[in-house]
């Protein structure tokens, strides 16, 4: 019977294994071609054009804006007919996306080809990745979104290169092009071939108050009014936390050389960030199954706040404030996916990704322009101290939500 019960274990792992594999190598291509894509042809594109920079930019903000106001439908369109079909879409829309960026004539073409891409990113990028692999798996869905975000790490590490090597060889447009037709001819067929379907649809997703709680947790969170609080304080984290980290993310170079260091440095340094991710993440996959997310939550937000805490009181290593601060959002990406499912459970856990993507993604849209006007009024160091303040804000917000889940415990045992 042991024998039996092995085999059926090893063939899910195995079957497991392949479509985290198949999902991180779409999630490269899925992040390359979009959020990472402006760092390398932005300039390109405003040589060849004549289009102002901050215009050229702007069409990422635009699109992250239309993955956050399409995530909730993303979400309850995977609670009902699974990953498949919208990971596919997703591919489609950001082939096409890609296609009307290469083709553009003006601006507001421009723009509405980052529109396409943009409902692409919310049908496709982590979120629905995670969603996918919770309807898919249900609570045994951890250890999946964990490896996956290992590939995710890899995004710019793999694709600037590649972006590089494309705009010397093809130009900013033929580099669009490739990407569309990698997303065509690769990412949508691994969606379609790779990604299993549903054997049980479900028909509706249950509101974001009503969520059905795994069993172990469900005496912690018995009422709707505890199971709402809960929400309110991870929705509410999640977005100070892409605030702060979408601030960072573009301005850091900005940052570093307005406090004295050449660009080169700068840039050196901030390499940093992806590999601290990377060796975070690993490390939470070797350390952290036995605990529950919250406390990889938790950690994530005090690594964020003691980097960025450090760099604006000035000190003298910006290394160890980048690798702090790398590993904080790193594990952040693997909390961002397995707390919800540990305080909400499987069911509804596809819709409630998409409702709580929805404030991150458009706070992410918003937050570079709103650093760049803090950079301008404040300067660096008033700029780092908001930064400060907010992420330390967000280790509150995670402390209560940790106070929160304890009280429901205290409760059962009495």
């Amino acid at each position: 019977m042991s024998s039996v019960i092995g085999t059926v274990s090893s063939k899910f792992e195995s079957g497991q294994g392949v479509v985290v594999t198949a999902l991180g190598v779409t999630q490269i291509l899925a992040w390359g071609s979009s959020y990472y894509l402006p760092a390398v042809l932005a300039n390109p594109i405003t040589v060849a054009t004549g289009w102002p920079l901050p215009w050229v930019v702007g069409g990422l903000s635009l699109g992250l804006l239309a993955a956050g106001l399409c995530s909730p439908q993303v979400g309850r369109a995977i609670e009902r007919t699974g990953g498949r079909p919208v990971l596919a879409t997703s591919s489609a829309l950001l082939g096409l996306g890609l296609a009307g960026l290469g083709t553009a004539p003006n601006l507001p073409w421009y723009f509405a080809a980052w529109l396409v891409i943009g409902l692409g990113m919310g049908a496709g990028l982590y979120d629905a990745a995670f969603a996918t692999l919770g309807r898919l798996y249900g609570a045994r869905a951890r250890a999946a979104i964990t490896n996956l975000t290992l590939f995710g790490g890899f995004a710019s590490t793999l694709c600037w290169p590649l972006s590089a090597f494309l705009v010397e060889s093809l130009g900013w447009r033929g580099t669009c092009f490739a990407y569309a037709g990698l997303q065509l001819l690769l990412a949508l067929p691994v969606h379609l071939l790779l990604v299993p379907r549903l054997r049980s649809p479900r028909t509706a997703a249950p509101a974001c108050g009503e969520v059905a709680e795994p069993r172990q947790l469900q005496a912690e969170a018995a009422s709707p009014p505890a199971r709402r609080r809960r929400f309110i304080l991870l929705a509410a984290g999640l977005t100070v936390g892409s605030v702060v980290q979408s601030v960072v993310s573009v301005h850091l170079l900005t940052i570093l050389q307005a406090r004295g260091l050449e660009l080169a440095t700068a840039v050196a340094l901030g390499a940093l960030v992806g590999p601290s991710q990377v060796g975070a993440r690993v490390i939470e996959k070797l350390l952290g199954g036995g605990f529950h997310p919250i406390w990889t939550m938790l950690a994530s937000t005090a690594l964020v706040a003691l980097g960025i805490g450090l760099l604006w009181t000035g000190l003298p290593a910006p290394a160890i404030c980048l690798g702090l601060y790398g590993a904080g959002a790193g594990v952040n990406s693997i909390a961002r996916g397995t707390l919800p499912l540990a305080l909400f459970g499987a069911p509804g856990y596809a819709a409630l990704m998409g409702r709580l993507a929805m404030p991150m993604l458009i706070a992410g849209a918003l937050a570079p322009s709103a650093g760049a006007l803090l950079l301008d009024r404040i300067g660096v160091t008033g700029t780092l101290a908001t930064l400060a303040g907010m992420a330390t804000v967000n280790v509150s917000l995670m402390v209560g939500l940790l106070m929160l889940i304890r009280g429901h415990r205290e409760k059962r045992r009495t």
